[in-house]
This record gives structure tokens, sequence and C-alpha cells, in this order.
């Protein structure tokens, strides 16, 4: 047994020595003794490394933590904080951005990882890169974006897909960062008709909604948009009166129903009433009045910039070079903050002088 390794239940774990350490013993040894005696069955192993191109190991982190810190120091992670999730340039400090949904999905997807004993180092990497390609102004830019490409392309816009996108060609001013295949894996199917290969990648895209369902609803209220007494009583009288409560009645669930099936599940009580959760939120705060009352001016702004920029192609980098224009436009507006987006078409549309 490694000395990193936790110690069996009735033992006491010693405070190990650093001069104990056995110097020849490889930290990809260690890793991979701890995970065979600790993980369950099918559970994704750390190595060996299955990258585009190959590169030597770290001596000091697993693959999985070498993509998990590659994602977090990257330029796309860094924007999602002035991204919105539902509320376009809120006025508070504390609303979702995409960032905070990000972290907070990312934390509870790590917690069902550890409770089913798989490899939560792939669970974090997977959770923190899932939403990289997401446009700016939330469901209502994706919808914006998509629209562009499909009328003067023959293409379309998925935020999954451009996230892969994002790690594999754009990133690193266009060298990307060629990160494992079972992360690039989980980040394209963490939405869209196919699961994800690894039991890792199917925990985030489950808890994707759970953490997005209600910190939303949590949003929702704090905007006076919904009321507690407009919630579905039937669901939250389930799942729980509070946003807290509810992510822990899901959670548990998850848990008790994956432990022994050999795949991330739910029960059908609990996942039809989250289901409905959602059809509720789409109902009345995603697509809802005060959503469909910023659509025109996300489109109006989003359509602006994307028409100028293919008819000017020149005024904006090419980190793919072997993209055609349209994509070229693609990459750079779904790469936008809300701030810097509303800058460039404020540029655009306002003469200078009528600005002050």
């Amino acid at each position: 047994m490694s000395n990193f390794a936790p110690p069996h239940k009735g033992e006491l774990a010693a405070a190990p020595k650093i001069d104990a350490m056995p110097a020849t013993v490889a930290f990809e040894d260690r890793v991979r003794a701890w995970e065979e005696e600790f993980l369950a069955a099918d559970a994704t192993r750390s190595y060996p490394a299955r990258r585009a191109v190959a590169e030597p190991d770290s001596p000091l982190r697993t693959p999985f933590q070498r993509d998990r810190d590659r994602i977090v120091h990257s330029k796309s992670f860094r924007r999602l904080k002035h991204k919105t999730q539902v509320f376009v340039a809120p006025e508070g400090d504390h609303y979702r951005t995409r960032l905070t949904h990000t972290l907070e999905a990312c934390g509870i997807a790590r917690t069902v990882a550890r409770a089913l004993g798989l490899n939560e180092d792939l669970t974090e990497a997977i959770g923190l890169g899932h939403d990289l390609g997401h446009p700016p102004f939330g469901h209502a830019g994706e919808e914006t974006l998509d629209r562009c490409l499909r009328e003067r392309t023959v293409g379309g816009f998925k935020h999954n897909e451009h996230s892969l996108r994002v790690v594999e060609v754009l990133e690193r001013e266009g060298a990307g960062l060629n990160l494992t295949a079972q992360v690039r894996d989980g980040i394209l199917n963490h939405t869209g008709p196919n699961k994800p290969a690894t039991l890792e990648g199917r925990i985030v895209r489950l808890v994707d909604r759970v953490a997005y369902i209600n910190h939303d609803i949590d949003d929702a209220l704090r905007a006076g948009i919904l009321h507690q007494e407009d919630l579905p009583a039937a669901e939250i009288e389930l799942l729980g009166p509070t946003g807290s409560i509810r992510i822990d009645t899901l959670v548990a669930d998850i848990v008790e129903r994956s432990r022994d099936a050999g795949d991330i599940l739910q029960s059908e009580a609990v996942g039809m009433a989250m289901l409905r959760l959602r059809k509720f939120m789409f109902e009345h705060v995603y697509l809802g009045e005060t959503a469909r009352s910023e659509h025109a001016r996300v489109e109006r702004t989003m359509t602006g910039l994307f028409d100028h920029y293919l008819a000017n192609p020149e005024g904006i980098p090419a980190l793919d070079p072997d993209a055609d224009a349209a994509q070229r436009v693609t990459d750079y507006i779904a790469g936008m903050t809300d701030r810097y987006c509303i800058a460039r078409f404020t540029d655009l549309a306002i003469p200078e002088a009528a600005r002050f």
C-alpha cells in the first residue's frame, strides 16, 4: 500500500514522514496502486494518458490533474466570469455567472464521484471544462448564434461541440490544450444525444442539470421573477424547500441508484420530479417574459456583429488557419464575454460623438 493511501476502516492514519517515502517508487506507481485498491472496479484509471499528441507524464500530477490545470489556466476559463448564466448584466453581486455555475457543478460532481469510488480528478477536469464554449448571453446567445449559422451556412451552433473545439483547436493561440481523450469525451457529451464513455463523464452530464436548475431557481427568486409560492408544489415537496436541500436529495438519490448499477442513474420519482422542475424553469424563466424582453436586444447585438465580421473577416483573429470565414466569426463571437460583445457592437452601431 502507498504511504499516501487512506487507512482501512478501524485504522488510524499516521502522518507519513518525508524521509520514509521510498524515493525509488515512482509517483505513477503509487497512484496506480492506490487506485487499484480504493477505486471502484469500473472507475476510470488515471494511466496511461491517452492524448492526441503523446507527451511525457508529470512526475507530480496525474494526467487528469494536468488537464484540470490546463483548463483552469486557460483564457476561456477566465472569461466565464463575465458570461451570463441566466440574467444579462444583472444588478447585484450574488447572481450566478457561467463561472460560478461551473464551480458549483464541479463541486457536486466530485461529491458524487467520491461517494461512488470513481475518479475525482477526471470528474473535476470534465466539470471545469464543460462550458468553455458557451457564447455570451446564456441561452439567448446560443440560440442567436445557432440561427445566424443556420441561415448563412449548412451548420449550426451547439455549445458542447464548441467547448470541444476550444480545448482542441482554439486555446493556446491555436495550439489547443492536448487534453486526454476521456476529458474531451466528457466535455463533448455533457449534453446532446450521446452519453459520455466514462462514468465520471456521466456524473457531470447529470449533475450539470442538478446544479443549474437549483441555482437558477435561487437567482430567479432573488430577482423577483419567481416567488416561493410559484414553484410547483408536488416537486418541491418531494425534493425539498431550498436549493441546498434539493441538491442533497438529488445527490443522495443518484448515489443510491448508481452504486451497483454500472451506470449513473436516478430513481424514476426523483428523476421525473427534476425534469418537471426543469420544464417549469424553461417556461417561466429561461423563455419567460423577462428573458424574452432581453432576447430581442441580444439577437440584434449578436446578429449585427456576425454580419459585420462576416463581411470584414480581416478584423478578427485567425486562430485556426483552416477555418472558413463563418467559422472564424463564430469562434470570435462565441469567445466574447457579455460586456466585450456589447462594447464591440457599440463601436459599430453608435457614432462616437453620440456616446457622450
